[in-house]
């Protein structure tokens, strides 16, 4: 019985996995975040990544700061200081400058052109509620210790080095800095300094996965169909770690094309039930089940027979369909 039982749970987990639908855009991916992952989140006594403070929900993905709650003193934004931000833990313009899409035109040339890119900025593993202004301090720096640095926020006790243009987080949240950027580098075949790769393998030993990092964990891989391996301990960043680069897609069809291809045709009223692909964001929708089926535009519209043909073609399914 117990065989049987466990056979059943490994089947049911695999088809969780199968439907687990990653958010297709940064837009997107935030009010996932909000609803899927840190929906507990705004009262623990985690609080937001780089000061632990607390929050309240505002809107469909943003927060109202909490200062109280952690002793936090604005720098010189009190505005900025007095909002959540979603922090991309690798930054976008880290990511962003290793792809060629960056150099011919920039974040936004990479969100409308480059599906890996646009990958990696809706990738939850990576995004956290942070305050406002620190998140803005720490801009594209990259993490390492910000030695000498007075208090620059209350009680805060993130510090960033603007001249040595990095940022140290506080201690409870390195080590899930540390696996979030071995993570996003391996996934997307990313380089790292090795300056970089020691000491966050210092952080990632100081500073084991904790409870609440595991169950994270656990929430964001229900829906992007994989886990953090360096969470999970299925994988150990070390000197001349080679990046696997599982998250790599290309935009291209796999196979040669020795012939022109046909005109896609465009979706009309006529083709009710063909998949609907939208040639500007590469994304596709199955008529049931996704909600934005019908929103993409006449002059934007491809159809394909089948979601393999649509992939083949450089298409990913929707992030919101169901």
């Amino acid at each position: 019985m117990k065989r049987i039982l466990l056979a059943v749970a490994l089947s049911l987990s695999s088809i969780l996995t199968a439907l687990a639908a990653p958010p297709a855009t940064f837009t997107e991916a935030k009010i996932v975040a909000k609803q899927k992952v840190y929906l507990d989140q705004a009262s623990s006594s985690m609080g937001d990544l780089y000061c632990g403070c607390k929050w309240t929900w505002v809107g469909k993905s943003g927060g109202r700061i909490d200062a109280g709650s952690c002793g936090l003193k604005a720098r010189k934004q009190e505005k900025r200081e007095q909002r959540t931000e979603w922090e991309h833990i690798v930054p976008a313009w880290t990511f962003g400058h290793q792809r060629q899409c960056w150099q011919n035109g920039g974040r936004e040339h990479c969100v409308k052109d480059d599906p890996v890119f646009q990958s990696m900025e809706a990738d939850l593993f990576n995004l956290y509620p942070s305050v406002g202004e620190v998140n803005g301090d720490r801009s594209n720096f990259n993490y390492g210790m910000a030695s000498g640095i007075a208090p620059q926020y209350g009680q805060c006790k993130t510090k960033v080095d603007f001249d040595q243009r990095v940022a140290e987080p506080r201690n409870e949240v390195k080590g899930l800095v540390a696996r979030t950027t071995f993570y996003m580098f391996d996934r997307y075949n990313l380089n790292m300094s090795r300056q970089q790769q020691q000491l966050l393998m210092a952080w990632d030993k100081q500073f084991p996965v904790t409870p609440w990092e595991l169950e994270r964990n656990k929430r964001i891989t229900a829906i992007m169909g994989h886990a953090n391996p360096f969470v999970t301990g299925q994988r150990s960043w070390a000197s001349g770690y080679k990046p696997s680069g599982d998250g790599v897609v290309s935009a291209l069809p796999p196979r040669a094309v020795k012939t022109l291809p046909a005109e896609p045709k465009v979706i009309s009223s006529s083709s009710a039930g063909a998949i609907v692909g939208n040639k500007n964001s590469h994304i596709y929708h199955l008529p049931t089940g996704c909600p934005s089926y019908a929103k993409v535009s006449s002059k934007n519209r491809i159809s394909f027979g089948s979601e393999s043909e649509a992939t083949a073609a450089g298409y990913r399914k929707a992030g919101n369909c169901r």
